[in-house]
């Protein structure tokens, strides 16, 4: 006979394989919100310190993770048909996931972004470090993540310097009447045409073709992707280093997906991209910082005049550009525009 202890040792294992599946499933449940793959978007790929910084966070994340969170870099703006100016859009609505994107191509949503295309207000790497890292960055992080995405992080393209085909640029006259690619954001046109050129609207993969038949006589870019796009093939032969504007970066994340993960994991997603940002930024100034000055001379190797304005010259152009600025700053917002350079002012006297 089975005495009535062993019947109550039956139960209990009973309840224990009866419960078993049912913490299993739960389980279960929580891993099927991970998706086998998550769609990273960048304007460009991996012969660019951009894309390099999407492929560093996107490698940490899977080993820091486990593999539990799988990240796949789609270059060229592929998820939106290579149209930058809808990146952020697309974004908040679910066609990506996960971005490093430019806070040009995102201005047209969030107009605070123009901040940093304010000509010749960050001025110098100290003077951007000012503005992202201190409080004025932490104050465009709310707005963006108000305007509807998750922010991670930051990175950056770096200061964007002005080439053509024509002739050296030294002064606002030397711009008159030269046709010039630049990026989807009002603020280019207005700039520009204050500078006398005739600024052109187009894509990243549209302006190259332009560039290369004549269409377009000049563009403007950082140092590094001159020489990973090669531009010295498509007929840039002058560089003006005048360091008119910035371009950081922002590692972001679609708010569903966020809210998908569990916490464990979205700390481990944030930290990797602040860490894939500081190793970026180091890769984007490679060459282009104090003593370093590597890559203007690799651009000079190629047979290309680079020309370095003096503070005099470079204070020519901002007086050209003032009407445009103050323009933009009552778009920005005066408040912000004001935080904003008495932060670079404090950081110049550090």
């Amino acid at each position: 006979m089975i005495n009535r202890r062993s019947l109550l040792k039956v139960g209990v294992a009973g309840g224990a394989l009866a419960a078993a599946p049912y913490v299993f499933s739960r389980s279960a449940v929580a891993q099927s919100k991970y998706k086998d793959e998550y769609k990273l978007s960048t304007v460009v790929g991996l012969p660019f310190p951009w894309g390099q910084g999407g492929e560093i966070f996107g490698n940490l994340v899977r080993e820091r993770t486990a593999g539990r969170i799988n990240i796949k870099m789609y270059p060229g703006v592929s998820l939106v048909s290579g149209d930058q100016t809808r990146e952020f859009t697309a974004i908040r609505q679910g066609v990506i996931d996960l971005a490093l994107g430019s806070t040009i191509n995102w201005s047209p949503q969030v107009r605070e972004l123009n901040l940093f295309s304010l000509p010749f207000l960050a001025q110098d790497h100290a003077g951007l470090d000012a503005l992202v890292q201190g409080d004025v960055g932490k104050q465009i992080v709310g707005i963006v993540e108000k305007a509807g995405v998750q922010v991670l992080g930051w990175g950056e393209n770096g200061f964007r310097e002005v080439t053509n085909s024509k002739r050296e640029i030294r002064t606002p006259a030397d711009m008159k009447g030269l046709k010039f690619r630049v990026v989807g954001s009002p603020i280019f046109n207005d700039t520009f045409t204050a500078l006398g050129a005739n600024p052109t609207q187009m894509s990243w993969a549209d302006a190259q073709p332009a560039l290369a038949s004549g269409a377009v006589e000049g563009q403007e870019n950082p140092m590094h992707i001159f020489t990973a796009a090669k531009l010295h093939t498509l007929s840039q032969k002058f560089v003006t280093r005048w360091g008119y504007v910035a371009d950081p970066l922002i590692f972001v994340a679609n708010k569903d997906i966020w809210a998908s993960w569990d916490a464990k994991d979205r700390d481990i997603v944030k930290q990797a991209a602040v860490d894939a940002g500081k190793q970026e930024i180091a890769i984007a100034r490679k060459g282009l910082s104090g003593a370093d000055q590597s890559m203007v001379k690799e651009v000079e190797a190629l047979g290309v005049k680079v020309t370095e304005l003096s503070d005099a010259e470079k204070n020519a152009f901002k007086a050209a550009v003032k009407p445009s600025y103050d323009k933009w700053v009552q778009q920005i917002g005066a408040d912000l525009v004001k935080k904003a350079e008495a932060a670079v002012a404090a950081r110049k006297k550090a």
